[in-house]
């Protein structure tokens, strides 16, 4: 389907990318070039013609829908009687970039991306990016219904605990909205740049108390950015348990 020449490994890596294949994801792959290409990050972009590049983003962009499908599916069925509130909060959790870069790295995805290591500290979302991209990979090989397969039975079901991120604090925009109401200070929030990413933009998204900056974050969308920016300013303010002085207020959330 792509016949990426440069993406033959070495027979040490090559072994490491056919043994995640089976030992984690259950199956062997028979379009190499399609995976080698999701675990081909942006820094390490192969030209191929006249500026176009290949990197992992295009697949990165179909599996984040593919992913989104897939978990919107699994939670409706695993709590019949939510409402859509419990429901849109817990697919956010689950497909945030801080829970899929755990994932990849719990996996042994991250040992698989191809990426320029002497810029390793600027790419933070680089696992679970990756991990998008194979899920967008699976979906173009496999169909829906295997990715699907694979990815509640072979990756959520077994290193994901649903039940204790289900009753983990998320929402920190709200919880830090409802101290600025009971303290009387106005906590709002601003886009301070967006960047483009590919044929993607990231959102840095900062918080603002009574008009002083505070902690701020960058993601794909503003209200995951805000949502990140909220939580950091929260645990910097009350601590890594995040728990502020009205204690009778916090316990119930």
């Amino acid at each position: 389907m792509f016949g990426f020449s440069f993406l033959h490994r070495k027979d040490k890596e090559s072994k490491e990318f056919y043994g995640f294949f089976k030992n984690v994801l259950g199956f062997k792959p028979r379009n190499v070039a399609v995976y080698q290409l999701a675990f081909l990050h942006k820094s390490k972009s192969k030209e191929i013609h006249h500026g176009i590049k290949l990197n992992n983003e295009r697949l990165e962009y179909l599996g984040d829908a593919v992913l989104s499908a897939i978990v919107a599916d699994f939670l409706f069925k695993k709590y019949p009687y939510q409402g859509e509130g419990f429901l849109t909060e817990m697919r956010s959790k689950i497909v945030s970039r801080n829970n899929l870069n755990r994932l990849a790295q719990k996996i042994g995805l991250s040992s698989l991306i191809r990426y320029n290591r002497d810029s390793q500290g600027l790419y933070k979302s680089i696992d679970g990016d990756a991990f998008e991209a194979l899920v967008g990979a699976m979906y173009l090989e496999k169909g829906y219904k295997f990715t699907q397969h694979v990815v509640i039975d072979r990756l959520i079901n077994i290193y994901m605990d649903i039940d204790n991120l289900a009753n983990s604090d998320w929402n920190f925009k709200s919880k830090l909205i409802d101290w600025g109401q009971k303290e009387r200070k106005k906590v709002s929030f601003e886009v301070v740049q967006v960047i483009s990413v590919g044929s993607r933009k990231q959102y840095e998204t900062r918080v603002l108390v009574d008009g002083v900056p505070h902690e701020s974050a960058i993601e794909f969308s503003i209200k995951a950015a805000e949502q990140l920016a909220a939580e950091k300013t929260y645990k910097k303010m009350f601590g890594p348990g995040g728990s502020h002085v009205d204690e009778s207020n916090t316990s119930k959330e």
